[in-house]
């Protein structure tokens, strides 16, 4: 059966390959994983709940929050 890929699919649907860390808590291991979807969209768990729900953001969704970020726009968050 095929599931659509949507905001909150079970990770696991997803596959096992192709997770990345490119960030994570050096204190305790918890780290938000990213996979780059067939289609461009990119999907965001967290590591240490990988079956948990994952996140799917457009490319455009993607590139604005990182830009953001990169901006300082989430600096209220620290």
């Amino acid at each position: 059966m095929h599931h659509p890929i949507h905001n909150g699919i079970p990770s696991r649907q997803l596959g096992a390959r192709g997770w990345s860390k490119p960030w994570s808590d050096d204190a305790g291991g918890a780290c938000v994983e990213v996979k780059k979807l067939a289609d461009g969209r990119v999907a965001v768990r967290q590591s240490t709940d990988p079956d948990g729900p994952a996140l799917v953001f457009t490319p455009r969704e993607m590139t604005s929050f990182l830009s953001g970020v990169k901006a300082g726009d989430a600096d209220f968050l620290m």
